[in-house]
């Protein structure tokens, strides 16, 4: 009787029991409303790859793409990166291309953390930065990560903050465990 009365008294002031199952939140409701929708065709763009050649958007029609924005500094970036090589390694490099856009400070320091962390997939700097790169406004790019998997004609299948669903929509949802995150690189040295 004394547990009776115990539990009702918690559930009367609207106590919650701590094994209730948490709602996972949906990132994107506050971080990727402005991406561009599924249907849209990709911007195109050039940027010089780590080896200094010139890489167009363009030049992977035919394939589907997974489109990274990222720095290395962006600790949310960092989290992610299990999770990417997973993917990468899990697709057919005949049919998915990985494409990452770098809004590193300095090429060097950008090189070294590809080579460190034995990153595969083309890395395109972006030397305008951030706040001035063209691309990022092109794809409406205002918090990293921001993701795009676009179909073989470049039209955007998923925009995402969460690298979950990309991995989900591309069916190689890796067992790889992700690091707990807060959200998105949400500081100010994050913020595009």
């Amino acid at each position: 009787m004394k547990r009776l009365l115990i539990l009702t008294s918690f559930l009367l002031l609207g106590f919650t029991p701590v094994c209730a199952q948490q709602e996972t939140e949906d990132l994107d409701a506050k971080y990727a409303t402005q991406l561009l929708k599924p249907g849209t065709t990709a911007p195109d763009f050039t940027l010089n790859d780590l080896r200094g050649r010139p890489r167009s958007l363009s030049s992977f029609l035919g394939k589907k793409v997974v489109l990274v924005f990222w720095a290395s500094w962006c600790p949310d970036c960092r989290a992610e990166l299990p999770e990417l090589k997973a993917m990468q390694a899990a697709a057919d490099p005949e049919k998915v291309a990985f494409v990452s856009v770098s809004y590193d400070r300095d090429f060097d320091t950008l090189c070294d953390f590809v080579e460190a962390n034995n990153l595969g997939g083309v890395q395109l700097f972006d030397p305008s930065g951030k706040k001035d790169s063209k691309v990022g406004a092109d794809f409406h790019i205002q918090w990293i990560p921001s993701l795009y998997l676009l179909d073989e004609e470049g039209k955007v299948l998923v925009s995402t903050v969460m690298i979950e669903k990309i991995s989900a929509a591309l069916g190689s949802a890796s067992k790889t465990a992700l690091p707990a995150r807060k959200g998105v690189c949400t500081d100010e040295d994050c913020k595009l």
